[in-house]
Formats: C-alpha cells, sequence, structure tokens
C-alpha cells in the first residue's frame, strides 16, 4: 500500500480515502455523514494486514459511513490531537465529535459490526 503523498494528501484507493492533517477537518470534522478513521503507519505489520478487510468493510458501510484513513507518520498533527498511542486503531466520529474508539487489527465483519453497534 503507497503512503499518501505529500503535496496532494487525499487519494481514492477503492472506497477508502486517504487524508492528512491539511485536510482531515474538512473531511471528518464537518462531514455529514459518520465517518470512521483507520489511524496506520506503513511500517506497521497489523496495520497491513487489516488494509483489505478495511477496504472489504468500506463496501459493506458505504455511503452511510464513509472510511477513511491517517497515516500517522504523516499526519503527526492529527495523530496527536486525537493522542493515537497504537495503530492500528479506529475512530468513529459522528456530527463532528469522536464517538468510539478500538484499536487493534479486526476483519471485515467485526469492523462493520463495531461501527453498526455504535451508530
Amino acid at each position: 500500500m503507497a503512503g499518501c503523498n505529500p503535496r496532494r494528501e487525499t487519494k481514492m484507493s477503492d472506497k477508502v480515502v486517504h487524508v492528512g492533517d491539511a485536510d482531515f477537518d474538512s473531511a471528518v470534522l464537518n462531514s455529514k455523514e459518520p465517518v470512521l478513521v483507520d489511524f496506520w503507519a506503513d511500517w506497521c505489520g497489523p496495520c497491513k494486514m487489516m488494509a483489505p478487510h478495511y477496504a472489504q468493510a468500506a463496501q459493506r458501510l458505504e455511503p452511510q459511513v464513509r472510511l477513511l484513513k491517517v497515516d500517522t507518520e504523516r499526519a503527526q498533527d492529527v495523530s496527536a490531537r486525537f493522542a493515537i498511542r497504537s495503530i492500528p486503531t479506529l475512530a468513529l466520529f459522528k456530527g463532528g465529535r469522536e464517538i468510539a474508539r478500538q484499536a487493534g487489527a479486526m476483519d471485515a465483519g467485526r469492523i462493520a459490526a463495531w461501527v453498526q453497534s455504535h451508530l
């Protein structure tokens, strides 16, 4: 999986959008739909293992929920602001506020069930 381009921090990969410090607030906090964010890093083995499951969860959950990814190495301001201490970490946002958080890798079914249990 390629990292974010530092000059243009948003890119589409299937249904999962990558965001960074520059566009996090507009993509997540200002979204009308609930947003699930996967905080990850390229060097993280469990993050890489979860990536295809996260993409599968996007197929199940969108358009009701937007799924985004934040590379913690490239988006250090956002990662610090939300006190991301371990990765992968999933954070669910609704109405501009974080409503749930889960650390650790999950498969697509568990991701979808976890999100639906908090909406």
